[in-house]
């Protein structure tokens, strides 16, 4: 974690650890079960390529996927008051600062360390969400950056992304020799490909819950009042079922960044959620306000 005001949070620490360490353990089996094959030497150069790519621009592509816009402090002067606020009270660098026109009522955090990083919201959520709310989502936005989840979340995504890469475009890169140099059937890799696409999605879900709860913790603490936090969080679920699919649709590329979920939790199991329960969030929270009420 970035050395900022945000309470550590070791359960985070570890399983970011844990994480990365399952997907570097299987990167490297597949790797073995990969190079047997031959016939995906040009198409490995691409996905690692597109790989590193994903890592070094990921906050441009995050902006790019919602449409977002950075923008200046003239033309967002309460928003990035906001944030310098937030910034100077966790001692952190400022990111950049992004807009996204659409009615969803979101907002993300992405980039690859707290100096290349953004945070951005989308009009839906300022039209729709007080001042002092608004500041709650933002610091849980600012502590992901903190925490460099965000980080992990984007390296870790990179297995997933030669996974699936080769289960969908195997056949044209070779695979149709059938077999390897070393005699591997390539209906194997293509198993192996499904396997580890579906263990590394399990993964980067098991983190994605967890930092959001982390998130709402240290963003809660920042500003002393988590009841906005809550607050927020109940307003953005209620709206989010009026939003209409096509806008949601637009942001599931990026689910697993959002504050809130851009889809709805009743069709997808627990599992494979990207975020935690909403009461979940909220019990939390009160637990949080009761910590501080004791203090004060």
């Amino acid at each position: 974690m970035a050395r900022t005001r945000f309470r550590s949070d070791k359960g985070l620490t570890l399983r970011m650890g844990g994480v990365g360490i399952g997907l570097g353990a299987l990167y490297v089996a597949f790797g073995a079960l990969l190079i047997t094959q031959t016939g995906f030497a040009f198409g490995l150069i691409i996905v690692v390529g597109m790989a590193w790519g994903q890592w070094y621009f990921s906050d441009s592509l995050a902006l790019k996927s919602m449409g977002a816009k950075v923008v200046t402090p003239e033309q967002a002067p309460e928003l990035h008051a906001m944030i310098d606020r937030l910034c100077v009270l966790a001692d952190m660098p400022k990111p950049r600062v992004a807009v996204a026109v659409t009615d969803m009522p979101n907002a993300f955090a992405t980039g690859r360390t707290p100096k290349h990083s953004a945070v951005c919201v989308t009009t839906g959520i300022m039209q729709r969400l007080d001042a002092d709310e608004l500041e709650g989502v933002l610091a849980h936005e600012l502590s992901h950056v903190a925490n460099r989840d965000v980080s992990v979340m984007t390296v870790a995504s990179s297995l997933g992304l030669l996974a699936g890469f080769i289960t969908r475009w195997g056949l044209y890169l070779g695979g149709g020799r059938g077999r390897g140099k070393d005699g591997v059937p390539f209906f194997v890799v293509f198993l192996a490909s499904m396997a580890v696409y579906f263990i590394s999605f399990l993964l980067t879900r098991a983190l994605s819950r967890y930092r959001e709860l982390s998130a709402d913790r240290s963003g809660a603490y920042l500003t002393g009042r988590p009841s906005k936090l809550s607050s927020a969080l109940v307003k953005i679920s209620g709206e989010m079922a009026r939003i209409p699919n096509k806008d949601l649709r637009e942001g599931q590329a990026i689910s697993a960044f959002f504050f809130a979920p851009a889809i709805n939790r009743e069709a997808v199991g627990a599992l494979m959620s990207t975020h935690p329960p909403l009461q979940q969030r909220l019990d939390q929270l009160a637990a949080v306000s009761a910590e501080l009420s004791e203090k004060g």
